[in-house]
């Protein structure tokens, strides 16, 4: 043990010795670079240009090969061809001057070419391992085609279903977020930026950018110092402690203060407050659009970012224009254009770009790595992890294989696009599994029937706003809504069970997809209300990319199973679990309300003084005349199909003091025919504080597997540290006094103990 103990330190010595040699390495190539670039040329690494891509914003970059031989550009996004981004950097490396690489960039955000589920979808999975999977997957693909850097992960907080990005994120739980925060950080970012797979992360948007009222994207947001530290920050400092290469600003104000030109969030606090050593990048044109908040011209917000701490300007090219003119009248400083530029080069020299500036610019790669049977495979194992079983009466689910007839009818149950949901760049919708593949895959020898039923929407006015940029991502069909409900009607009675595959399309979330009516579209709803008289069981399989108002659903549909939008594998996935293959785990990571008049409807709320008792009928308590306050499906609900049963709950003492440690166990039995996977969950309570708690908060989770009968104790260790919150004077510690330990199956439904826990009494 000695002798080992005695090579581990020699290692971390050795290992601490070379990277300090690296960075005094590092430091003295960019020192030297720094001499001999013009401001001009400094301020050229400052800038980002999109090219070869559709935008997400109203800008595209002009002149860039011209731009690049003259030193005014950085690095570049939109592109995913090694061949042509080759081409782009031999411009930069052999026809400018100082001969300064360029990064590539793009928003991989859930898979690059294998599509895994979106990133709310994966989530739900509960499953750290998992998500890094999918992000290594994804960094391979990505580097494979020439990208060293992406756009994610996106770890903002949302408590509102109505905000479209709500899909790209892990949902409204700061615990979980942080997780899922390092998970894919890591698998982006490997443990070597220099390698030729290793994809640069970028956490964002920071801050708070979940938190737009009205659930409206770049709207303003507004909350108290002691809510962001709680609910908001943990997140991006989570990414910020796994190392991330990158962090990109939000559209928000933050303080009254727009995200880009805010020095307390950009350098007080990530920088000097978290130590973050890489780079802050804007988002789209962010620069540019504080003058629309009302912080003046072009110019002076682009100084203002400078002075914020921001290093590089993405398209909107404020930066490239007018810092040179805000240095000469002295509204800059040249020591801030130097800080800016180090950091960029900073950052290409840990990707290995001054090395080997065509390391990730293999043609031969791409048709070695790119959607491989082994990364389809994890496609199809991550995607029916992510399923959440909503409902299950009289186990209709799973579904023989042979034996009945089954219509499966919908939008979605002939469909490829739609497969992959929001943000997909690389993807392609035509190598994806629609469900009926999916299910003649698994269950060739089931009968089965099928009929579109209906448009995804027959609204024309919301149909051209889906179709931004001119895409027909979504259509009337040539046949009128009352044949195509006919059809399926005449379908469905030649039937034994009906699987409706219904829910959002692809642009129906995602960036700028907000909405104020979150069920299921009007023709789809009025299709499953027909199929629902037949009076046949009626399975709803649901796409979706955000929580959706289901009431009506809940109460006539025999089974829901929520299926997101699952990725490239999609069919054999929802097949997989359809026919119990797979017995379905995931749980959800955003509340789903009852309805929009609920929202922001989450979990780990505030008390009240009037608290709601249960019924909406008594008055002066804080609740609804027209519905309960309960949520239709809580943070952390998902069954499966067989039951888990929680016994109560212990703990290893009922009073403690100081720094000592609570264990909380549980037993946790299958007790139905089929083995599955159970997230056992941890909540904590502080009833009694300095200021006013939420009811519960997530502090841990257990991913189990119990085969049928069989039953397993699980334990929580407990910390003070588990206690700790952030009072109003920004102060991080625990308080002495009774917490409530909860422990279930999800949020609502839990075993609940008490425990006393006071500071060391002084002698």
């Amino acid at each position: 043990m000695k002798r080992t103990y005695t090579i581990l330190l020699c290692l971390c010595f050795f290992a601490l010795q070379n990277a300090t040699a690296q960075d005094a390495k590092m430091k003295t190539h960019i020192d030297g670079l720094l001499k001999k670039m013009t401001v001009g040329e400094k301020i050229g690494q400052l800038n980002l240009v999109v090219s070869g891509w559709v935008p997400t914003g109203t800008t595209v970059s002009q002149d860039t090969e011209e731009k690049i031989t003259s030193g005014k550009v950085g690095g570049m996004f939109g592109y995913y061809d090694p061949v042509r981004m080759k081409a782009i950097q031999q411009i930069a490396v052999e026809k400018s001057r100082l001969k300064i690489p360029l990064f590539f960039g793009l928003d991989v955000i859930h898979g690059h070419r294998t599509i895994f589920p979106i990133p709310l979808g994966m989530s739900a999975t509960w499953d750290m391992a998992l998500v890094e999977k999918s992000a290594r997957i994804a960094a391979q693909e990505a580097t494979a085609e020439g990208l060293n850097w992406t756009f994610s992960p996106m770890v903002d907080i949302a408590r509102d279903p109505r905000w479209g990005r709500i899909s790209e994120g892990g949902g409204e739980d700061p615990y979980l977020g942080s997780q899922i925060a390092r998970a894919l950080v890591h698998g982006y970012q490997g443990d070597d930026l220099s390698k030729n797979n290793s994809l640069m992360a970028c956490v964002k948007h920071y801050a708070l950018y979940g938190g737009a009222e009205a659930g409206r994207d770049y709207n303003t947001v507004d909350m108290s110092r002691s809510s962001m530290y709680n609910y908001y920050l943990p997140p991006y400092k989570a990414a910020v402690e796994a190392g991330v290469g990158s962090v990109m600003t939000s559209f928000n104000v933050v303080d009254e203060v727009p995200a880009t030109a805010n020095r307390w969030l950009m350098t007080d606090l990530l920088r000097n407050q978290w130590g973050f050593k890489g780079f802050v990048v804007t988002d789209y044109t962010a620069i540019n659009e504080m003058t629309s908040h009302g912080l003046g011209d072009l110019q002076t917000v682009s100084a203002l970012a400078l002075k914020a701490g921001v290093d590089m300007d993405m398209v909107g090219e404020g930066f490239l224009t007018t810092l040179k003119k805000s240095l000469d009248e002295k509204k800059i400083t040249m020591a801030d254009i130097d800080l800016a530029c180090r950091r960029i080069l900073e950052a290409k020299w840990k990707m290995g770009l001054f090395d080997d500036p065509y390391r990730r610019l293999d043609p031969s790669r791409p048709a070695k790595e790119i959607m491989t049977p082994e990364n389809r495979k994890a496609a199809r194992e991550i995607a029916s992890h992510s399923f959440v079983l909503l409902k299950n009466d009289n186990q209709i689910l799973p579904l023989a294989k042979a034996g009945k007839t089954v219509a499966f009818v919908g939008p979605f149950a002939d469909n490829h696009r739609d497969m992959l949901g929001t943000w997909v760049i690389g993807g392609e919708w035509e190598k994806s599994v629609s469900v009926m593949e999916g299910v003649k895959n698994v269950a060739p020898q089931l009968a089965t029937l099928f009929a579109k039923g209906s448009n995804i929407t027959d609204d024309t006015a919301f149909i051209h706003r889906l179709n931004f940029f001119g895409q027909k991502m979504v259509t009337l069909d040539a046949i009128s809504p009352e044949t195509l409900l006919r059809n399926a009607l005449e379908t469905a009675a030649r039937a034994d069970a009906i699987v409706a595959v219904l829910g959002e399309s692809q642009s129906m979330s995602g960036e700028s997809s907000s909405r104020t009516d979150i069920g299921i579209p009007d023709s789809q709803r009025k299709l499953l209300e027909e199929l629902v008289k037949t009076g046949k069981p009626v399975v709803l399989v649901l796409f979706t990319g955000r929580p959706l108002t289901l009431e009506w659903e809940q109460q006539h549909c025999a089974a829901i199973l929520n299926v997101w939008a699952p990725g490239t594998e999609a069919g054999n996935a929802i097949a997989d679990v359809l026919f119990g293959d797979v017995n379905p785990s995931g749980k959800l990571t955003a509340t789903f309300p009852r309805s929009v008049g609920q929202i922001p409807l989450y979990y780990n709320h505030k008390p009240t003084g009037r608290p709601y008792n249960g019924s909406y009928q008594t008055k002066f308590s804080s609740n609804y005349l027209d519905s309960p306050n309960e949520e239709l499906y809580p943070f952390g609900y998902g069954i499966g199909y067989s039951p888990f049963v929680y016994e109560e709950m212990k703990l290893s003492s009922a009073k403690l003091s100081g720094n000592g440690s609570l264990t909380a166990s549980i037993k946790v039995s299958n007790t139905g025919k089929y083995a599955g996977e159970e997230v056992v969950q941890l909540y904590i309570g502080d009833p009694v504080a300095s200021i006013s708690r939420p009811v519960k908060e997530l502090k841990g989770f257990q991913k189990i597997i119990l085969k049928a009968g069989e039953s397993k104790l699980v334990t929580f260790n407990i910390t003070t540290n588990d206690l700790k919150f952030y009072d109003n004077s920004l102060k991080y510690d625990w308080e002495a006094g009774e917490f409530r330990i909860s422990i279930g199956g999800n949020s609502r439904d839990v075993k609940v103990g008490t425990v006393v826990w006071e500071k060391n009494l002084k002698p």
